[in-house]
C-alpha cells in the first residue's frame, strides 16, 4: 500500500507537469479524465483535481471549470461540500480494491509455477487452454492482437452510428399510438400539454421494442410550431450531460434538423436559443446530428443557416472542440464525418462540402472566434483557396474570409506566401490590396 505522504508527492509532480502544458491542452486531459473517470482512481483524480483549484491561482478558466467538473463527477453523491469554501476539508472514501487484483487472479498467482507475464499471473498452459476462452481455438492467437487493435478502432468509430435502415414494421398498437401523438404535435395547446406529450413520445420511443428512428419518422416532430419544437426538444432527453448520445442525437435530428435544413429567413429567438442550450448539453450530439448534415448540406448553406451555426459555436462549444470539429470537415476521412440523420432526410444532405458565400462567412467567424485551427486544417484551407479564387473572384465575403485568415494563422502561412500571393491576385475586390500588403509584410 502506498503512504498518503508518496501519495502526495506523485500528485504534486502530476500536476507540476500538467501545468508546463498549454491551458487548452490542460483542459482536454482532464475533460477526458472527466468523461473516462471510471477507468482511473477516484482518489488521485480528486487529489488532482482539488490541487489545481486551491493551489494553482493563475489557471485559465477553462482549466478551472474542467477541474471543477471533474471533481464534481468523482465525489460521491452523499457528501456535502460549499463550493470554493471547503476543498481542502475531507477526503472522498475510496476503496482500496482498484489497485488490487481480482481474486481469481490471486488464486492463480499463488498456485502458478512459470508465469505468462509478469503482471498477469496465469501459467502458459493456463493461458492457452480452451477453458479459459471459452472453447475458442486459435493457432496463434497472439499473432492476431494487432489485427484486432485495427478492428476495435473501427467498431469504436462505428458506436457512434445509428443504424438508419428501417427496421421491421411495427405493430398495430404502436401505429395508432403515433398517429395519435402526431395529430397532437400539430396543435399547441399549453406548455404543460407539451411537455406531457414529450414524456408519452418518450416512453413510447424508448420503453417499447421498435426502433425510435422508426417511431419519430412517423411522428414527424420537425413539422410542430417553433414554440412546440423549443418545448418538446428539452423534455424528450432527461437533461443530463452523461446521457447516451443516441437518444439526444435522434431528437436533435428529428426536431432541429429539418428546421434547419429549410431555413430560408432569420431562424426564430425561442428557437435558435432551445438549440443554443441544447447543444451546450450534448456537445457530440450537436455535432453529429446538427452541424456535419447541416454544413454538409446538399446545395449549400445559406446565411440564415452560417448565423444559428455561428450562434451555436460561439456558445454551446469549447473552442477546442470547434477546432477538432474543423478538422473532421477538411481533412476528416468519410468515416468521420457520418451524420445522424433520419432516412427521409438523406436526399439533403451531400458527402462533399459545397462551398459558397456564407460558408466562407462561417469560417470567418470561427476564426474571430479565437479558435486556434491545425496545421493540416490550415493546409488544407489553402489548397481550397487557390482552387477556389478564380470562382469567387470577385466575392467581397470570399475576400474578407482571405483577410481575415491571412491576419490569424500568419504566424504558420510564411512558408506559404508565393502560393498565396498568387491565388490572391486572380481576385478583384476591394480588399485585394489589404491583402497582398499583408502577405508582403510576412
Amino acid at each position: 500500500m502506498i503512504h498518503s505522504s508518496s501519495t502526495n508527492s506523485i500528485c504534486d509532480r502530476r500536476v507540476m507537469f500538467l501545468q508546463t502544458l498549454p491551458f487548452l491542452v490542460q483542459s482536454r486531459i482532464l475533460s477526458f479524465l472527466c468523461f473516462d473517470h471510471r477507468r482511473f482512481c477516484k482518489r488521485d483524480l480528486s487529489m488532482l483535481a482539488r490541487t489545481l483549484l486551491t493551489e494553482t491561482e493563475e489557471n485559465d478558466f477553462w482549466v478551472k471549470r474542467a477541474a471543477r467538473n471533474l471533481l464534481d463527477k468523482v465525489s460521491d453523491s452523499n457528501y456535502q461540500w460549499i463550493s470554493g469554501l471547503s476543498l481542502d476539508s475531507g477526503k472522498e472514501r475510496v476503496g482500496e480494491e482498484f489497485g488490487s487484483i481480482p481474486d481469481f487472479l490471486t488464486d492463480a498467482a499463488s498456485s502458478a509455477n512459470e508465469l505468462f507475464l509478469p503482471w498477469l499471473p496465469l501459467s502458459h498452459d493456463t493461458l492457452s487452454s480452451r477453458e479459459l476462452f471459452a472453447g475458442y481455438e486459435s493457432p496463434d492467437l497472439l499473432s492476431q492482437v494487432g489485427e484486432d487493435a485495427d478492428d476495435n478502432s473501427k467498431d469504436v468509430a462505428e458506436e457512434m452510428e445509428i443504424d438508419l435502415v428501417m427496421v421491421a414494421p411495427l405493430d398495430e398498437e404502436i401505429q395508432n399510438m403515433a398517429t395519435s401523438l402526431k395529430e397532437r404535435i400539430m396543435t399547441f395547446e399549453s406548455s404543460s400539454k407539451t411537455i406531457e406529450l414529450a414524456n408519452e413520445i418518450r416512453r413510447l420511443s424508448l420503453e417499447r421494442k421498435a426502433d425510435p428512428f422508426v417511431i419519430l419518422g412517423l411522428l414527424e416532430p420537425w413539422k410542430a410550431d417553433d414554440e412546440t419544437a423549443s418545448i418538446l426538444i428539452f423534455h424528450l432527453s432527461n437533461g443530463r450531460e452523461e446521457e447516451e448520445i443516441a437518444w439526444p442525437s435522434q431528437v436533435l435530428c428529428s426536431i432541429m434538423l429539418p428546421k434547419m435544413l429549410v431555413l430560408e429567413e432569420p431562424a426564430s429567438r425561442v428557437l435558435v436559443i432551445a438549440m443554443v442550450e441544447y447543444c451546450k448539453l450534448y456537445q457530440r450530439a450537436a455535432e453529429c446530428a446538427l452541424l456535419f448534415p447541416l454544413i454538409m448540406k446538399r446545395s449549400g448553406i445559406n446565411n440564415h443557416m452560417c448565423d444559428v451555426i455561428t450562434r451555436i459555436v460561439k456558445e454551446s462549444l469549447h473552442p477546442a472542440h470547434v477546432s477538432a470539429f474543423c478538422r473532421k470537415l477538411l481533412c476528416g476521412q468519410e468515416v468521420e464525418k457520418r451524420s445522424i440523420i433520419l432516412p427521409c432526410h438523406q436526399c439533403l444532405v451531400s458527402s462533399q462540402l459545397v462551398w459558397t458565400e456564407s460558408l466562407f462567412n462561417l469560417f470567418q467567424n470561427i476564426l474571430n472566434h479565437n479558435v486556434q485551427l491545425t496545421q493540416d486544417s490550415i493546409d488544407q484551407l489553402v489548397l481550397l483557396i487557390i482552387d477556389l479564387a478564380p470562382s469567387f473572384s470577385k466575392s467581397l465575403k470570399f475576400g474578407n474570409f482571405l483577410l481575415c485568415f491571412i491576419t490569424r494563422c500568419s504566424l504558420v502561412l510564411k512558408s506559404r506566401k508565393p502560393l498565396l500571393i498568387e491565388a490572391v491576385a486572380k481576385t478583384n475586390t476591394l480588399v485585394t490590396k489589404s491583402i497582398l500588403s499583408k502577405l508582403a509584410s510576412f
